[in-house]
């Protein structure tokens, strides 16, 4: 280490000034204490700009070397470097595998000892076990109880959190359960003292609005719990071999249910789904139209492809897919919705894990979308931040399958019919009929599969409107469940099995509690009233270590799925809508019914969502009247209690911000396109029609055209006809065209399709292409504050939209609100190696 940095430092005196030399010999300073930047990071290159980015920006300022303490401390106690995505070396796994064993040898050792007194008392060992466990709990249940003053618990909290920052900053699964294990036990000891200190019953209103706090932050905590357990160990599947011999292969029918969605919509999943590279005898494709429209049984009729309807439309899609089953006989079913285009691999990387296990009766893939939700494109954020899904499919379902618990999702999965089956068919009991079959097929004692490789894309929701009634549906559904066929009732279901299904279904209940926390901080500015019943600098102790470790631990857990703070705005846009829907199928669980989501529309021009938005507005306005009241009761307060009103009105700001970003989402964003362009990178060959041919790359397509870069400008005009070849598996095959537009080396083109042929050729060569959907997801390292900077961003940028629409006059107030907000966020800490966007 000191021979590297001496190197370093000796090469810079002989090739730079000696300003220069002196800034190096800093950073070096900085790398030997730190020691968390990459090894690949050669500091005579990147020099102390890597560590301190605020350096190669711009000139220096008067208020810069604040900046820089900052970002020094942040770095010291604060920063965690990436991970590196480098192999362990053998030498590293033995090492690791001998220490594993020697932990696992002292825990039993110690675990024998502390045991060895109650084995006179006991007749076996397993009662033995039971009551050493019992007094593990008991001793934990002590320490969580423990009683301590404000100066104690704070000591607690800065030697957790120290703790927690060294753990974060180390690679690997079980620095993660560490910080976990740290979380749950500051998050517990919060809720005991919550519960049993904290509530003032001799005040009626005190009393009862404190309890319904109580309630939503158990029912967080509950949650949190919940989600450590269900994410602690993600199985991260891989792909199973099938067998050599191809007779061993089983039939597969493939469903793809569809009721009113444009023709232009199903066409490319017919196509793909027909194309997949499975034995011919062996497969086959059915639409089943619950539309019964004489074009769609055209059209398969002209692929050759199975079209079924039914008589009536009872039970909607879970109704549509028994019918199916029913009319075919295929030993397994893949089911894609009429808008997911699957990959042609799709059943040689699936079907491997049936083969392996007799039990297996499912295996989902993951749900990936090449068009933006309205959080995407209603922000301009698309591939650019996870997506709202993300989490779910990229660490949830993974975590699932660890404890065999990853569930049906409705499309691109296979199952095997004879459980399918057995289990009456795909559920109709509710309006989630995914979830609820998996959880039948689970009861039964059957296992499922979760493969996180996208390998089929479809159509995110494309309004705002949209989104939330397909989530509005989920959310009834999962209730239904929960009240219907209870996961923590009944049999067949193991303890992980229980806790994955729940904390699925509780997970939807959250628009009661959301609600809650937006308004909590009023009942003290509006109304007076002590909602939590305790000196300010106890709640700051207690609530702070809470705080700090879930975010901490699901920043570290979480973050390359979904980044800080934006939780709060997903749940806060839902929150009204779901609320009533839950609580109707709670009580009222046969109520409702399934709803469709639309496909396919365009947005013609930007427009404000009222509808939509007028639960966030009216919180805004209330929010509004509270933080006026709050700074009228900060110079009018006694003096003791100006800290109770500063923590209620940070609380509110944070409120604010976040129903800012609800506000901005309710904003739909123009979509002229109806075939959504997916950005890609593949060679073609242009024809033509003077036979001038060249080479030219493909940047991006649609169902309807392509994107293209010339080689050299002015090789094309608009209006001019060409041939497009493009690679597809080993052959060609030459596609009409029409040039639309030219500008500059980039063209874009209408595709002729002379027969439904080459229109499938054209689907496979795009959508169907096996590696069509790997390295899509964005993937960054997760910047706490970076978020923090963005999703106030968005709040600002929330109330700009919504004064551009009733008041425009405030429209210089919040731009300059921004504009100080921009200055401000400059003295947040910068991630090593990153510029600041401006």
């Amino acid at each position: 280490m000191f021979a590297r940095l001496a190197n370093q430092w000796r090469e810079a005196r002989q090739s730079k000034s000696r300003l220069a030399s002196i800034r190096l010999f800093t950073v070096l300073a900085l790398d030997l204490v730190f020691i968390n930047r990459p090894k690949d990071v050669h500091l005579n290159d990147q020099g102390i700009a890597y560590w301190m980015p605020q350096l190669g920006q711009r000139r220096i300022h008067l208020l810069d070397p604040i900046r820089w303490l900052i970002q020094v401390g942040w770095l010291a106690f604060i920063y965690q470097p990436p991970e590196s995505s480098a192999r362990p070396s053998p030498s590293q796994v033995k090492r690791r595998t001998q220490w594993l064993g020697y932990f696992g040898s002292s825990v039993n050792r110690l675990l024998t000892i502390a045991s060895a007194p109650l084995r006179p008392l006991v007749r076996s060992e397993r009662r033995a076990n039971i009551g050493l466990l019992a007094m593990g709990l008991a001793i934990l249940a002590f320490v969580l109880t423990l009683p301590m003053d404000a100066a104690q618990q704070g000591l607690l909290l800065l030697i957790f959190w120290g703790i927690a920052l060294w753990v974060r900053k180390q690679a690997g699964q079980f620095p993660m359960i560490v910080m976990m294990l740290l979380s749950f036990f500051v998050s517990t000891r919060y809720i005991y003292w919550r519960i049993t200190e904290t509530i003032n019953w001799s005040h009626p209103l005190d009393g009862t609005l404190g309890f319904i706090l109580l309630s939503a932050e158990i029912y967080a905590w509950v949650i949190l719990l919940f989600g450590y357990m269900q994410t602690v160990w993600p199985l991260k599947r891989k792909i199973a071999k099938l067998p050599d011999n191809l007779d061993e292969w089983p039939s597969v029918d493939i469903y793809i249910p569809t009721y009113n969605e444009p023709l232009a919509v199903v066409k490319p999943t017919i196509m793909a789904a027909q194309a997949i590279e499975w034995p011919a005898d062996k497969l086959n494709v059915y639409l089943l139209d619950d539309g019964r429209r004489s074009e769609y049984k055209q059209f398969c009729e002209q692929l050759g492809v199975g079209y079924i309807v039914r008589p009536n439309g009872v039970h909607a899609k879970a109704g549509n897919l028994n019918h199916a089953l029913t009319k075919t006989s295929g030993d397994y079913i893949a089911i894609f919705d009429c808008d997911h285009v699957p990959t042609r691999g799709f059943l040689q990387m699936t079907m491997g894990w049936f083969f392996k296990d007799s039990k297996l009766a499912l295996v989902q893939t993951p749900h990936h979308f090449f068009s933006p939700d309205p959080f995407e494109r209603n922000l301009s954020i698309f591939r650019n931040r996870p997506n709202e899904g993300e989490l779910f499919y990229g660490l949830i379902q993974d975590g699932n399958d660890m404890w065999n618990a990853s569930f049906f999702c409705g499309s691109c999965a296979v199952l095997k019919r004879q459980p399918l089956e057995e289990v009456g068919g795909i559920a109709v009991e509710t309006v989630t009929e995914d979830a609820h079959t998996a959880l039948k097929m689970h009861r039964r004692g059957y296992q499922t599969a979760y493969l996180n490789i996208p390998l089929a894309a479809g159509l995110a929701t494309e309004s705002l409107a949209d989104h939330i009634g397909q989530r509005m549906r989920w959310a009834r559904g999962m209730a239904q469940i929960f009240r219907l066929d209870n996961p923590l009732l009944g049999k067949g279901l193991n303890w992980a099995q229980r806790l994955c299904y729940s904390n699925a279904m509780l997970y939807f209940l959250n628009g009661g509690p959301r609600l809650i926390f937006l308004t909590a901080p009023l009942a003290f500015l509006l109304l007076g009233s002590y909602i939590v019943y305790a000196p300010a600098v106890m709640i700051a102790v207690y609530a702070l270590p809470h705080i700090i470790h879930a975010n901490l631990t699901n920043s570290r857990k979480q973050g390359q799925y979904r980044h800080s703070f934006w939780a709060e705005m997903y749940e806060t846009v839902l929150a009204w809508y779901i609320l009533k829907p839950t609580t109707v199928a709670l009580f009222a669980p046969h109520k409702g019914k399934f709803n469709v989501t639309s496909k396919g529309q365009r947005v013609d021009k930007n427009y404000f969502n009222w509808q939509i938005s007028t639960p966030y507005i009216v919180l805004v306005l209330i929010s509004l009247l509270g933080f006026i009241f709050g700074v009228y009761k900060f110079f009018t307060i006694e003096d003791d209690q100006q800290l109770t009103v500063i923590i209620n009105m940070v609380w509110l700001t944070y409120n604010l911000i976040i129903l800012g970003g609800a506000v901005a989402v309710a904003e739909e964003a123009k979509q002229q396109r109806s075939a959504h362009r997916v950005a890609v990178d593949i060679p073609i060959h242009v024809i033509t029609e003077s036979e001038h041919s060249f080479s030219a790359r493909m940047v991006d397509f649609s169902a309807q055209g392509v994107g293209i870069t010339l080689p050299s400008r002015q090789l094309l005009r608009p209006g001019q006809s060409i041939y497009l070849n493009i690679q597809q598996a080993a052959s060609r095959r030459a596609l009409r065209a029409e040039v639309i537009s030219c500008r500059d080396d980039v063209a874009g083109v209408e595709l002729k399709f002379a027969n439904a042929e080459e229109e499938q050729a054209f689907v496979m060569a795009t959508f169907g292409r096996l590696d069509a959907w790997l390295g899509w997801r964005p993937h960054q390292d997760e910047q706490p504050l970076a978020s923090l900077r963005e999703v106030v961003g968005y709040g600002l940028t929330g109330y700009q939209r919504i004064a551009a629409q009733i008041a425009p006059y405030l429209l210089p107030f919040f731009k300059h609100l921004n504009w100080i907000w921009q200055k401000l966020s400059t003295f947040l800490p910068i991630y090593p190696g990153k510029a600041r966007k401006s």
